[in-house]
């Protein structure tokens, strides 16, 4: 990847240890800081500049943000660390925080920072169950909680206070609650009565270590009980470091006048680490109100520099500017797209977005900006791939920077990430951050040569950005850390300029456009439960927010059916009846319902192949497992059709 400093050279890059650690912008003294210390550190720097802030709500309407700076938020992070101590917790110890995006959140977690306790974060969309699980598994002592969220955490007890004895609103607490609490020996606290919990107190840190746990965070679970990943201070800090180190390469470095738009879930790592850097910077975050109806509109009121996204939110994006075009009218729609064919052509040409047509920019294309707030320069798109269509037009018509990322729970974030101003890495995910390495492996049983002139294979990733283990689960640890490298079980192809391109997933779970994982091999055992069908073959793809499916009906079973309601025919008519693919569509549905399975794990549309999988069409092998890319590959246009209808 020439001109890049950490990639490959230009051509085919050795499948063997395919990116190249830099003379790092990072340094041992930079390593040996902890997660604590971030805060500490930009504090002295920039003691008053604005951290943390969120919209007053007044009379049900949203204000102006209001801010707390380094310094205040210091001095009450400082407090909550003093009172978590007083509950008799020690480094070590484990907190959890369950709740959406708010300035209480980034203050518990610091104050876990700084007195070593591992913080153990609980996506807001889980459930009770889930919850409870984790609270169990990770021993957590003491939980805060977004107010609404307190009595899905009560749901938890009994088993949950095996280890739990102090729970914490991020707002006020009801009689009721208290009297719910205490039945199970537990204490309860609004977010003001812990603040002053410790008041005459005062706790000192402990010596924290860079090999240190800085939070175990929980995988989603889709193939059976969540994974606690184990995340050090190292592992923050490095990536952070990189990241940095990118962006200054890019000419795109982070300031203390940078804005933040905080709404991806902060118990995910993606926004964890990117808020991490952001304050390491004495940068601004602001917080959203938490509901998606009115993220534009906090957008506008904030104003970011910089902002993430999930697929689904710039396809929202793109899918709202293209119909305010076309309702735009004949006129404003063709000086619309004259302009972006101009200026993606000058920019394909390899002008910089920002030169390639300024005139545009200024008449046309400006209003799109203003409607990002005016002053985003950067979109990071991350947890799904961005189709390739969106990815491009935005990059055109945003005037901001789009870029992809690549990463996982395991890798602390952000792996890959593609470059500003490089057309070519449109579609892909970019080559490595610095402080990395990587390598593709072959995977002959799916036709992969990482030594073949397009170098195909898993991703396998080494550096001190990997995460320690899992949670009490050494054996799943040592299935995917392999002499020091951990495989994704994603399927890369290195591309000429050195980025990487996403194309397959070694085992056969895969991420939907909404980011929600699905273990398909369990929901065609679930499937496999209704009578009416003999196979299923399930599929979905991060492109779409659903899933569809190839089925092999029962002949006797559905020509019974069809008997029972008067309609007639051989059965391959049968399974071409429309009325056929709503019954079983109905046994799918009743059986997903009876086995309690979630939205994103419904069927939405079936093709009724009367002709069973076979070895002839290499469908399934042998031993008569499923072949999914072979599948894939026979059935494209039956999914391509079946995507169509369905929406």
């Amino acid at each position: 990847m020439a001109g890049h400093p950490w990639g490959p050279p230009t051509g085919a890059p050795s499948p063997a240890t395919d990116s190249r650690r830099p003379s790092p912008g990072w340094t041992a003294a930079t390593t040996s800081s902890v997660c604590g210390s971030l805060h500490s550190m930009a504090v002295e720097k920039y003691p008053n500049n604005r951290m943390l802030g969120h919209r007053e709500i007044v009379d049900g309407k949203a204000g102006a943000y209001t801010w707390k700076t380094y310094k205040e938020v210091f001095d009450i992070a400082n407090k909550i660390g003093n009172s978590i101590r007083s509950c008799g917790l020690a480094k070590g110890s484990r907190c959890g925080i369950y709740g959406a995006n708010c300035p209480e959140w980034i203050i518990t977690m610091e104050a876990c920072n700084a007195h070593g306790i591992y913080c153990v974060p609980l996506y807001d969309t889980l459930g009770a169950g889930a919850v409870e699980f984790i609270l169990c598994h990770a021993e957590v002592e003491i939980a805060f909680a977004e107010e609404k969220k307190i009595d899905l955490l009560v749901k938890t007890l009994p088993k949950s206070n095996e280890f739990l004895k102090t729970i914490i609103s991020f707002g006020k607490v009801t009689q009721e609650q208290k009297g719910e609490v205490q039945k199970y020996g537990l204490s309860i606290y609004s977010w003001d009565e812990f603040l002053s919990l410790a008041a005459d107190q005062e706790f000192d840190l402990p010596v924290k270590e860079k090999a240190d746990i800085c939070t175990i965070m929980y995988t989603s679970g889709t193939t059976g009980d969540p994974k606690g990943v184990l995340i050090s201070n190292a592992s923050i800090i490095c990536l952070i470091a990189g990241v940095d180190r990118l962006l200054n390469y890019v000419n795109e470095e982070l300031a203390e006048s940078d804005v933040y738009m905080s709404y991806l879930p902060l118990a995910h790592i993606f926004d964890r680490v990117v808020e991490e850097l952001f304050i390491f910077h004495g940068a601004s975050i602001g917080f959203w109100q938490g509901d998606v109806k009115l993220l534009v509109e906090d957008i506008g009121v904030l104003k970011p520099t910089i902002m993430c996204a999930v697929p689904r939110v710039l396809d929202r994006i793109f899918s709202g500017l293209q119909a305010k075009i076309s309702s735009g009218g004949f006129l404003k729609s063709t000086v619309f797209n004259l302009a972006y064919r101009f200026k993606q052509f000058r920019m394909m040409s390899g002008a910089k977005h920002n030169e390639a047509a300024s005139i545009c920019d200024k008449v046309v294309f400006s209003k799109v900006k203003e409607g990002l707030g005016g002053n985003v320069r950067v979109i990071l798109s991350g947890a799904a791939p961005l189709a390739t269509h969106v990815e491009e037009y935005l990059r055109v018509v945003t005037c901001a920077h789009v870029v992809q990322g690549y990463g996982l729970t395991e890798t602390c974030a952000g792996s890959f990430v593609s470059l500003p101003n490089q057309m070519s890495m449109i579609g892909t995910v970019g080559p490595p951050v610095p402080n990395i390495d990587v390598r593709l492996e072959s995977v002959p049983e799916m036709g992969y040569d990482a030594l073949a002139s397009k170098p195909r294979g898993e991703i396998c990733i080494r550096g001190e950005t990997l995460f320690s283990g899992y949670y009490k689960r050494e054996d799943l640890t040592k299935e995917v850390l392999i002499d020091g490298w951990f495989h994704t079980g994603d399927i890369g192809e290195w591309q000429p300029d050195g980025s990487m391109k996403i194309i397959d997933r070694k085992k056969n779970i895969f991420k939907l456009s909404q980011g929600e994982y699905v273990a398909v091999e369990n929901l065609e055992n679930v499937y496999g439960l209704v009578s009416a069908i003999d196979s299923i073959w399930i599929y979905g793809n991060s492109f779409e927010s659903f899933l569809v499916a190839v089925v092999n009906p029962n002949k006797e079973v559905l020509e019974s059916w069809a008997a029972a309601n008067g309609i007639s025919g051989d059965f391959e008519s049968l399974c071409n009846n429309p009325r056929t693919k709503e019954y079983i569509l109905g046994e799918l549905s009743r059986i997903g319902k009876e086995k309690r399975l979630k939205g994103f794990e419904f069927v939405k549309d079936v093709h009724l192949e009367p002709v069973p999988f076979d070895m002839d069409r290499d469908l399934i092998t042998p031993t008569y497992k499923k072949k999914r890319p072979q599948l894939l590959k026979y059935y494209q246009g039956v999914i391509d059709n079946m995507y169509k209808s369905a929406k």
